[in-house]
């Protein structure tokens, strides 16, 4: 759905509402929402005050929200109008267009002359082959830095080799739900349903089977298939359908405590699911994203084209820089140290470089020897993982910290009491949680890892 498709929706919704169509001061306001501007920006180009602006934009929600029963607001209004889009509130926009065929000619927003009712043949054609999406809980897509090899594996296990269930881990501000917002925009179109759901602290199978369940009997009603038909069990729906299913902070299905990819016992079901998609026959695929995975997962092997893991790994030195540029920090010979010292971590730049900003932005000067700085949002994304960890990880964790250089497995035996099994599994456990780093037979974590850990946990 483009921007003036967009506009055209908001203002056959406004027109229902008011018997008003959009005024160019409108128009504007709902044209930088959309193309993610402030109103500060908004106000600039049209040249008139912040504080006419948000009221303008105030009014605006407030309509919205009134024709459509939910809360829209300058945040959302984007998602919104997408989910009505693909959503049964289609009907709706379309039984407003019946408006514009008894008034004969229909105005459009301001600055769109050429766009044409929904009923005009170019909807049509997009209609022909019905595509239904529920991508209200998928985020906007933000900053994209370049990651354009990791967007084709995706693609290529997704479109040409038919992979089933793909897992996208990394540690926490990698970027992996960035990168999927991407991909999803990309191939979208190229699967009868598509869905994206973001999983709580409270994760059961019974929520995520009712959003799909929904999802696809409002299809059947749209295509006027039988009402009163049960619903089928999911695998079922995938399949009859060709779907692409998104599920991200999959790591709320499993337990804090406990090595990675401990199920909780209310989310067994899951298990059964992913199990059913990985062995069973259908021309749909599951994408789980999270900082864990599940341990059936981790045990198959990439030959097997079904069933895929790509884990992310940092930005490289250009991108980084053009995440300190656009953070305001201007080039320095220490911009390159920077980038390495924080693994060229999309999230963990912007924090630090923010700090750096505010405090008047030179890099050289704040970051010498070596210095580690955590700035407080950043200590809290951490302190996200590190609360999941057992024990024994927590252990193993500070043992590398106390380590300069990367340690080898006798090294740690001999610096622990940790029996020689246990220690193994904790050192499992942690790759696949991405905390540590391996190199032939020797782990090390990284500078940002270390510092919070010496912090956190007296490493």
């Amino acid at each position: 759905m483009n921007l003036k498709e967009m506009l055209n929706l908001a203002d056959r919704i406004v027109f229902e509402k008011t018997g008003q169509h959009l005024d160019d001061l409108q128009a504007a306001v709902l044209r930088g929402t959309l193309q993610r501007e402030t109103y500060k920006q908004i106000a600039k180009d049209f040249d008139c005050s912040e504080s006419r602006i948000r009221e303008i934009g105030s009014e605006l929600w407030q309509i919205l929200s009134e024709e459509l029963g939910e809360d829209v607001s300058k945040s959302n209004f984007r998602s919104t109008m997408e989910r009505l889009q693909n959503s049964n509130a289609l009907n709706f926009a379309n039984n407003v267009s019946s408006i514009f065929n008894i008034c004969g000619q229909a105005r459009y927003p301001p600055e769109l002359p050429n766009s044409q009712p929904p009923n005009q043949e170019t909807s049509n054609s997009t209609q022909t082959n019905t595509l239904h999406q529920d991508l209200s809980e998928m985020p906007e897509l933000g900053d994209f830095y370049d990651r354009t090899s990791s967007l084709d594996t995706l693609t290529n296990w997704i479109l040409q080799q038919n992979s089933r269930l793909i897992t996208l881990t990394g540690i926490s501000g990698i970027g992996k739900t960035t990168l999927a917002v991407q991909l999803v925009q990309q191939i979208k179109h190229e699967f009868e349903y598509t869905a994206w759901y973001t999983l709580d602290e409270f994760p059961t199978i019974d929520k995520f089977q009712s959003n799909l369940t929904q999802l696809f009997s409002n299809s059947q009603k749209q295509d006027s298939s039988p009402t009163n038909q049960k619903p089928l069990p999911l695998i079922k729906y995938l399949q009859n359908h060709r779907c692409l299913i998104i599920l991200d902070d999959v790591h709320n299905l499993f337990c804090s405590g406990e090595f990675a990819g401990k199920y909780k016992p209310e989310c067994e079901e899951y298990r059964t699911l992913f199990k059913q998609i990985e062995k069973l026959s259908h021309q749909s695929c599951l994408m789980l994203i999270g900082w864990e995975q599940p341990r059936e997962v981790t045990q198959v092997k990439n030959q097997n084209t079904s069933i895929r893991t790509l884990q992310l790994k940092g930005l490289d030195i250009a991108a980084g820089r053009e995440i300190l540029r656009d953070c305001g920090l201007e080039e320095s010979d220490n911009s390159e140290a920077l980038i390495h010292r924080y693994q060229g971590n999309p999230l963990w730049l912007k924090s630090v470089a923010t700090l750096i900003q505010e405090l008047g932005g030179c890099v050289n000067q704040l970051l010498p020897n070596d210095i580690i700085l955590l700035p407080e949002d950043l200590k809290d994304v951490l302190q996200q993982q590190f609360s999941r960890l057992s024990e024994l990880e927590k252990q193993v964790i500070s043992l590398l910290a106390k380590a300069s250089d990367a340690i080898n497995l006798t090294q740690l035996l001999e610096n622990s009491q940790i029996p020689a099994s246990d220690l193994v599994n904790a050192l499992q456990s942690l790759s696949r949680r991405c905390l540590i780093e391996q190199q032939a037979n020797f782990y090390t974590i990284s500078p940002v890892l270390r510092q919070y850990a010496t912090i956190r946990l007296g490493g």
